[in-house]
């Protein structure tokens, strides 16, 4: 069941599948599509899921579920993570690796793997202040308050001096 994520509780899970390039804007008109027909057959044991997306910054996909009604099981979950991968290799991009990190640089959104990261850290070339996203979020209130902070509010806080 496709609903407007700005809907759905602050306690529903959220999933979130960052890019490692920007979607274009006819990408992203047939991620919409692609994203409504999947949410609206999600099922859990041929149950319902209330769920709803956001495509942020044109670079990251997140998925918002109401537990509440029903709760993911193994195989919904199973079969989110099979219509990503389905999306990685039509779009020729990478959405599952969690070892790279985005951050701002100004407006722009950029990308690097987090050994690249960690050694801009070392260098200064990015600091606590650094808006950096937490994609390890489990729910929308904290993907409201968390996802996009400075690095000294998030993990990434290890890495920078």
């Amino acid at each position: 069941m496709l609903v407007d994520f700005n809907t759905l509780p602050e306690d529903s899970r959220v999933w979130i599948y960052q890019a490692n390039r920007s979607f274009s804007d006819d990408e992203l008109e047939q991620l919409k599509t692609q994203l409504d027909t999947f949410i609206e057959a999600w099922t859990a044991h041929g149950k319902d899921l209330k769920a709803g997306y956001k495509l942020v910054y044109k670079r990251f996909i997140v998925i918002a579920m109401d537990q509440s009604l029903n709760s993911a099981t193994g195989c919904s979950i199973d079969s989110s993570v099979a219509f990503i991968q389905q999306l990685e290799q039509q779009y020729n991009v990478d959405l599952m690796d969690k070892m790279n990190v985005s951050y701002k640089q100004g407006e722009f959104i950029a990308y690097k793997p987090l050994t690249d990261f960690k050694k801009m850290a070392q260098q200064r070339a990015v600091s606590k202040n650094t808006i950096v996203f937490n994609n390890l979020v489990t729910n929308i209130a904290e993907f409201n308050e968390n996802w996009e902070v400075p690095a000294s509010e998030s993990w990434h806080n290890r890495f920078i001096k």
